[in-house]
């Protein structure tokens, strides 16, 4: 019984991990393919390092397998916001189906600073509204 849950642990690590490789190919811009990879490619390699944990079941393995699952849920969202504020940053085309972009109205791209959500949130106090005038 126990072969056939590590089985399937394996084809399922291996089916995200190729949607994540997929993802990579086929999305149309930094975002989307960044959020495909660290998705799909995280839970993969979660589900493969389980199999691993109960093929062994070794006390050392399970221990570095449960390590490795923490070390990638840990840094491949961190990684992946940093890439793709790096790509936002430095000018990456967005998709031309982006519907929202919160970044934009809180980015300088002459001095590359960003501006508080304090600040915005007072800057938009201070503007008078169509409906104040009335």
């Amino acid at each position: 019984m126990i072969e056939f849950v590590k089985q399937g642990l394996i084809l399922s690590g291996a089916i995200f991990m190729f949607l994540a490789s997929l993802g990579l190919l086929r999305l149309p811009d930094l975002l989307t393919r960044m959020h495909a990879t660290t998705k799909a490619a995280t839970l993969g390699a979660t589900l493969i390092m389980l199999a691993v944990a109960l093929h062994f079941a070794d006390v050392a393995m399970v221990t570095r397998a449960f390590a490795i699952i923490i070390f990638i849920m840990m840094t491949a969202p961190v990684a992946a916001h940093v890439i793709g504020r790096a790509g936002y940053f430095v000018g990456a085309k967005l998709w031309s189906g982006t519907v929202k972009d919160e970044l934009r109205p809180n980015y300088d791209p002459l001095t590359h600073e960003l501006k508080s959500g304090q600040e915005t949130a007072a800057n938009a106090a201070r503007q008078p509204r169509d409906d104040d005038a009335d």
